[in-house]
């Protein structure tokens, strides 16, 4: 039984981890980098074919967005998943195609006339159309067994429409391990969606730590600071944007501010618009306002029981075309305006940032996580000017970043969850939280008595001998995220060539002693002909 760490080791992004047992290889995500993470993610530090399932925490792109890339590399298992997450898979992996494709189209207008070779998109719509075929929907609490000796569970794990904790049951011989995975763990008291549920056996633990060195604001009544900035915003003749994820917190702003208008909290303009500009946004508000059976809280329930639709409101408007959006800036009317992507790095927020961050009058909401590296991250660091579309943009615009919103439970949230398991787990692996937060969050779980890892992309971990395979690699000796796209490429296939090596050694463990003296004396070799 092997546990190997591919993605959002020592990061936020790229969610990816993979389990080696019962005769199967599977993987638990298949996440796309985002932001400073996005170099090295083109090749799969794994043969796709090799795969024989994938389960999905949740439909965010950082924890599914190379599922298209593994179906284009020859995988052709099932990919499980709750229905809520297929559903939101469904269009968020042909938008993240379709920028895929777009992204591609522009690099090569730009490298045409600069005589650089054809750059080819990560992978096509029709990439992202054939991943769909496979998606396999579970419900919470349902046992799957997708192998012998393998089974698993989902559970609530409170942080999008779907989101799970999954618990895998792995049976070899007499010797069961039991592993759960967090998934991205949700804050309590949300709208829309249940609290996260909390588990209470495992051997093994793989959790995020993505806030685990702070927490969140504690704000009594979160609507009426919101609504503050509204209305100071509006008064001064500005507009408030806010840089959202498409698909969970876009629906979950749309709850609030249907709340603050019903309970006439914006007091100098009650009748506010409100401008959700995004396609994907639109076509996620409108299963958000489907059935939600097995998925919203009790309040939600209570809300569509009694005839109204919870993310629904007068004087709100639905963006698609690029015409409209265009409008948004050009009419002078203020107004609040919600667009993707959440860390400003694509899509319409970018417009609205350069008509809006260089008006004094105007305001920038952040309600959600920003990667290091992205533009979110810059402008809640203080940065004076940013560039977009080619041009110098200064900021002077109100810049607030609202952690009581966020998706992800803070470090007293991740406490909670991780100490309702009884007896302690054997380890507990922290992931998807940048280095200090990861390793903030491991050093308060070791003082609590727990034995935590913070493991390194391309680690590898023995279950059965409780013992490192591999050390993997250090953020600051994996390839440069400045350099060229192709040499990181070039770098990954020569990462996963060693990835490969350590996989072969451990599956001669036990052969006869002259061959693995014969085997050990060739590494060597090889070693010594490349260590410069």
């Amino acid at each position: 039984m092997k546990l190997y760490f591919y993605g959002a080791d020592k990061e936020v992004t790229g969610s990816c981890h993979c389990l080696e047992a019962c005769g199967k290889t599977f993987l638990i995500d298949c996440g796309l980098q985002q932001g400073g993470d996005d170099e090295g993610g083109r090749e799969l530090p794994f043969k796709a074919s090799q795969i024989d399932f994938v389960i999905v925490t949740h439909a965010h792109i950082d924890h599914s967005g190379r599922l298209p890339l593994l179906i284009r590399e020859g995988f052709r298992g099932r990919i499980f998943a709750t229905g809520a997450t297929c559903d939101l898979l469904e269009i968020m992996l042909l938008d993240s195609a379709r920028i895929q494709e777009m992204d591609a189209e522009l690099e090569n207008r730009k490298g045409r006339r600069a005589g650089r070779e054809e750059a080819q998109p990560l992978y096509t719509v029709q990439d992202a159309e054939n991943t769909l075929h496979y998606l396999t929907p579970c419900v919470y609490g349902q046992t799957i067994c997708p192998a012998e000796g393998v089974s698993f569970t989902m559970t609530d794990a409170g942080h999008l429409l779907g989101s799970a904790s999954v618990t895998i049951r792995l049976t070899e011989g007499d010797v069961t391990k039991t592993i759960v995975f967090s998934g991205d763990i949700g804050s309590p008291n949300r709208p829309i969606i249940r609290d996260p549920q909390y588990l209470t056996t495992a051997d093994y633990v793989i959790m995020e730590s993505t806030y685990g060195n702070r927490e969140h604001d504690r704000v009594k009544d979160y609507r009426e600071e919101l609504a503050k900035i509204i209305d100071d915003t509006l008064t001064q003749g500005g507009n408030v944007v806010i840089p959202s994820f498409a698909v969970g917190r876009t629906q979950e702003l749309l709850y609030l501010l249907r709340e603050i208008k019903e309970q006439n909290l914006v007091v100098h303009h009650p009748n506010f618009p409100v401008y959700v500009d995004s396609p994907l946004s639109a076509r996620a508000t409108n299963i958000y306002s489907g059935d939600l059976t097995g998925y919203a809280d009790e309040e939600t329930v209570e809300v569509i029981k009694s005839g109204y639709n919870p993310i629904r409101f007068p004087d709100l408007r639905l963006c698609e075309s690029v015409e409209e959006s265009k409008m948004l800036n050009a009419d002078g009317i203020p107004k609040v305006i919600i667009s993707s992507s959440g860390m400003c790095e694509a899509g319409r927020i970018r417009h609205h940032l350069k008509h809006n961050l260089w008006r004094k009058e105007s305001s920038i909401l952040f309600v959600g996580y920003q990667a290091e590296g992205t533009l979110g991250r810059r402008l809640i660091d203080g940065v004076p000017s940013v560039k977009l579309f080619g041009e110098e943009i200064v900021v002077m615009a109100k810049i607030y970043n609202f952690r009581a919103l966020s998706a992800h439970a803070d470090k007293t949230g991740l406490l909670r969850w991780i100490t309702s398991f009884s007896p302690i787990p054997r380890r507990v692996f922290v992931v998807h939280g940048e280095a200090e937060a990861a390793g903030s969050f491991a050093a308060a779980l070791q003082a609590m008595g727990y034995q935590p890892m913070v493991p390194n992309y391309l680690a590898a971990y023995d279950l059965l001998t409780d013992q490192v395979i591999s050390e993997g690699l250090e953020p600051s000796d994996r390839p440069s995220r400045q350099k060229k796209r192709t040499s990181s490429s070039v770098y990954a296939r020569l990462v996963a060539a060693g990835r490969r090596l350590l996989q072969v050694i451990a599956h001669n463990e036990g052969g006869a002693n002259k061959d693995l003296a014969k085997f050990a004396d060739q590494i060597t070799s090889l070693c010594d002909k490349w260590d410069r």
